[in-house]
């Protein structure tokens, strides 16, 4: 008989429409080794043991949905950063596969086990990656870590020949400026198959938890202008081949 993994699980979302093709179910995991300036998740932060499941006990829950993600839809880990609990996240993945359900991970690429990595990207049919900053000390300042593990998972993610849509938040007063979005396209030729780049406005809805978990919110910035991201959007397509 097999043995099931466990792991920390903060919720499901059942009918998710912008975390990969077509309608998604999207497993949030506990747990994160970064802290974002802009993270509107703070809830997420620790591993909690109040949703404690086993892999098979998570796609079961997938498996009801099947008629609504079959057509071109699927399943998306997200968190938190999924990576966080590698072998837990594999056995999922494997499940899944098994069950001929497309896989979609949401990650920032960190915190990962080494171990599972590979393996992971195997099992994975699209990788939603986070772009959190280009440099290492921006990267630094916004996350409170260095690039390596970064760096690490983009090289195995090109060796992995996986398909990538990007991510980037779009701050006012941090990368807000045309000069910012062109150093992105080029930062960006280094990655493989990347089929869509989104830039997703700063918003400050997650303040309240911060308050409610009594912990400091430090990014001094106003939300961004959606129309004004959009823009930079055009910008950023112009010229750039996917």
């Amino acid at each position: 008989m097999k043995e099931y993994k466990f792991g920390y699980i903060h919720s499901i979302e059942t009918m998710g429409l912008v975390d990969g093709p077509g309608i998604r179910i999207v497993v949030f995991m506990q747990g994160c080794m970064l802290r974002c300036l802009f993270c509107h998740n703070p809830d997420t932060w620790e591993k909690k043991s109040n949703n404690y499941m086993s892999s098979k006990q998570i796609v079961d829950e997938i498996r009801k949905y099947r008629p609504y993600i079959e057509s071109g839809g699927g399943v998306t880990f997200s968190g938190g950063e999924p990576l966080m609990q590698s072998e837990f996240l594999l056995d999922m993945l494997k499940l899944c596969k098994k069950s001929g359900i497309h896989t979609c991970l949401d990650t920032s690429g960190t915190a990962y086990n080494k171990r599972y990595l590979k393996e992971i990207l195997k099992y994975t049919d699209l990788v939603i990656l986070d772009i959190k900053a280009i440099t290492e000390k921006k990267y630094k300042k916004m996350t409170g870590k260095s690039m390596d593990m970064f760096n690490y998972f983009l090289n195995e993610l090109n060796k992995s020949n996986n398909k990538v849509w990007i991510r980037q938040v779009i701050i006012p007063g941090i990368n807000d400026n045309y000069e910012y979005i062109n150093k992105l396209k080029e930062y960006l030729k280094q990655f493989k198959n990347i089929e869509k780049v989104e830039l997703l406005p700063y918003h400050k809805m997650g303040i309240e938890k911060y308050r409610k978990l009594n912990i400091k919110y430090r990014l001094n910035a106003e939300e961004a202008n959606v129309d004004e991201v959009k823009k930079l959007e055009k910008l950023f397509s112009d010229n750039f081949q996917i």
